[in-house]
């Protein structure tokens, strides 16, 4: 098989795990979120449009290759895998031509443009590479970026519709808080009055809008203004989507810093999940709420607003109001990938391997669960 070579940028939203993934940033241009170790000590440039383009041609030759490996047959992983052992070859699918082939198997229908601010590319040049994706691609039926808030406030609503026009269809904005204190805390960058012009910007030009809200950012002392004032803003946007991405404090970032030097206090699981249940509360959109991350503890809260709300409000209640042994068993047993459901902590089995789990955590570290739970949180950043 011919070795094919495109570059490829760290990390995508878990709604992209299957999208064909086109690098037109590197990095961050920001890159001071308090938060955030993705880029520390990486520097933020735009590809030349050549670049990205010459990319695109590599990912449709080795699309069209990996069609005709399959033969006529559906596209996937193991069909891939047979057709090279068939033909003799000792290559394996991995990396870049990997990525290409999860693309094909899911049908070929989704793009995620990286890295974390694509609409940095001035316009006009990143109409020449939707463009050139859609014809490289023509099964593509959604093209996304992650976009800075501060970035969609300085393109135009010509240039934002122009990007829509051209086949840019979904943005991903980190809210994070709707609060001042909290954005000023973290270094956003950004306030509450910008992240409202950002989303009704995007919103206005036909955009989807998926905004990302981070439960427990601002630590016990900021949590219920953090609770509120996102819900006021994003009713103010009133988004597609709004994504939870419970707050985990990694090691080396500032926020771990904040919390080593007293500055911020961090809450338990309970306690984030106290601070959800008053933010769905206060929600006033038309959004569909998405708990798609590792690190959210109740995955079930996913919903229409505000249809589901007493649903989603009730699958809060039914952790809150557990037994406290098991409502800990459950949480550490989430974490530790043992239990992901609260429904499983009715099988008896479940819920004898998560108390055990429980018991050993205690045995080794003590009372103190929440410390050990944000050690093992920072597993999946």
């Amino acid at each position: 098989m011919t070795t094919f070579a495109f570059e490829i940028g760290p990390i995508r939203p878990p709604s992209e795990a299957r999208s064909l993934l086109v690098r037109v940033t590197r990095n961050c241009p920001h890159n001071r979120c308090a938060f955030c170790p993705v880029y520390r000590g990486a520097r933020f440039s735009i590809r030349t449009v050549e670049e990205v383009l010459a990319d695109i041609e590599v990912m449709g030759r080795l699309a069209r290759q990996l069609r005709e490996l399959a033969s006529g047959r559906q596209v996937t992983i193991g069909v891939l895998r047979r057709a090279m052992r068939e033909a003799g070859s000792e290559e394996m699918l991995e990396g870049p031509s990997l990525q290409v082939a999860h693309f094909l198997a899911a049908g070929g229908r989704h793009v995620f443009l990286q890295d974390a601010n694509s609409l940095a590319m001035r316009p006009e040049q990143l109409v020449l590479v939707l463009d050139q994706l859609r014809r490289t691609f023509p099964t593509v039926r959604r093209v996304t970026s992650y976009a800075r808030a501060h970035t969609l406030t300085r393109r135009s609503p010509e240039q934002l519709a122009q990007l829509r026009q051209h086949g840019l269809d979904r943005l991903h904005v980190g809210l994070e808080s709707g609060s001042d204190r909290v954005l000023a805390l973290v270094n956003k960058g950004v306030d509450g009055a910008r992240q409202i012009e950002a989303g009704r910007r995007a919103r206005e030009a036909g955009m989807e809008l998926s905004e990302y809200v981070m439960p427990g950012l601002g630590g016990r002392a900021l949590s219920r203004e953090h609770a509120l004032d996102s819900a006021r803003v994003l009713s103010e946007i009133d988004p597609h989507f709004i994504r939870l991405r419970t707050t985990s404090m990694i090691p080396g970032t500032e926020l771990w810093q904040l919390v080593a030097d007293g500055l911020l206090e961090p809450m338990d699981d309970e306690e984030v999940v106290q601070e959800i249940r008053l933010f769905i509360e206060r929600l006033d959109v038309s959004s569909t709420l998405q708990s798609d991350h590792v690190l959210n503890l109740l995955v079930e809260l996913e919903g229409k607003l505000p249809r589901d709300r007493d649903r989603l409000l009730q699958i809060i209640d039914r952790f809150q109001t557990m037994e406290p042994r098991l409502r800990r068993a459950f949480v550490v047993g989430r974490r530790a990938g043992l239990v992901t459901l609260l429904a499983e902590m009715e099988r008896p089995e479940v819920q004898q391997r998560a108390l055990d789990l429980l018991a050993a955590v205690e045995a080794e570290h003590g009372d103190d669960l929440g410390a050990v739970v944000r050690q093992m949180m920072t597993r999946f950043v």
